[in-house]
């Protein structure tokens, strides 16, 4: 990946580095048995523990202030817009203290929205927070040395996340190229337009560049694949999750010894 600030990111912080040498596919693993186990239910008590839970792991993640709220922007502003709409069109139970057509507040929809804002947060941010630390290499080690998954499919995810990274400095070179020809400085709608399609045939050219290297190197072979650099999964790995399963087993017996559990499945 080109990119500087993807670069950036992959560096790990002083203090840091114990995250960043986890095998990925643990962290892949920790993140979806922690969601699993919070999508059994939708309750504020189980969201809100196991929330309080993960903020004290974040600290080990190594990202700053900045870096943390910026990477999980997305999920700041999705939780909240969602539980607006829940609030607003959720289910009618106990006083009702707003109602006009299909808009109707009440206390279980305030319930549900707050579970919902907590519930989204609980499984967005450490699953950002996690995979904010994988190295794709790293990733792509891990699936097939770990997993056993197939080398070909390995490699060419590989390959593609890769190129993802040049997709913005190829859009940023298309518009510089475009504004000094003097094409793009009218028709906003058309100037984007022209550049997508310039990029589309852009990447196709170089997806097709980059496939027949890659099987004149013979990726694309049946023999079994020597890899470069092992992928260890060890003490270190099964920690990490271990404290994944456990956060999520105390959200939800909280759960349930304040009565709150609400058994719901997606």
């Amino acid at each position: 990946m080109s990119s500087t600030a993807a670069t950036d990111a992959l560096t790990p912080p002083r203090g840091a580095q114990a995250i960043y040498r986890v095998n990925p596919v643990a962290k892949l693993a920790a993140a979806l048995a922690l969601s699993l186990l919070l999508l059994v239910t939708i309750d504020a008590v189980s969201a809100a523990v196991a929330l309080v839970l993960e903020s004290v792991l974040f600290f080990w993640a190594g990202l700053g202030p900045r870096a943390f709220f910026r990477r999980t922007a997305a999920i700041w502003i999705a939780a909240p817009l969602a539980g607006v709409t829940t609030l607003l069109y959720g289910v009618s139970a106990g006083q009702s203290y707003l109602q006009f057509g299909l808009l109707h507040v009440s206390d279980g929809s305030i319930a549900l929205a707050l579970a919902t804002v907590l519930r989204i947060l609980a499984i967005g941010l450490p699953a950002v927070v996690l995979f904010a630390t994988i190295d794709p290499t790293d990733l792509a080690d891990g699936l097939a040395q770990v997993w056993r998954l197939p080398s070909r499919f390995v490699l060419g995810a590989l390959a593609g996340m890769r190129l993802l990274g040049l997709f913005f400095d190829d859009w940023r070179q298309l518009e510089l190229a475009r504004r000094a020809r003097g094409l793009g400085d009218t028709g906003r709608l058309r100037r984007f337009a022209n550049q997508a399609f310039a990029l589309l045939v852009l990447s196709i050219r170089r997806g097709s560049k980059l496939a027949t290297a890659m099987e004149a190197r013979g990726f694309g072979g049946d023999t079994v694949r020597t890899w470069a650099r092992p992928s260890p999964f060890g003490v270190k790995e099964w920690l990490l999750i271990t404290l994944g399963v456990v956060i999520g087993v105390v959200a939800l017996a909280a759960a349930v010894v304040t009565g709150s559990f609400n058994f719901v499945i997606g």
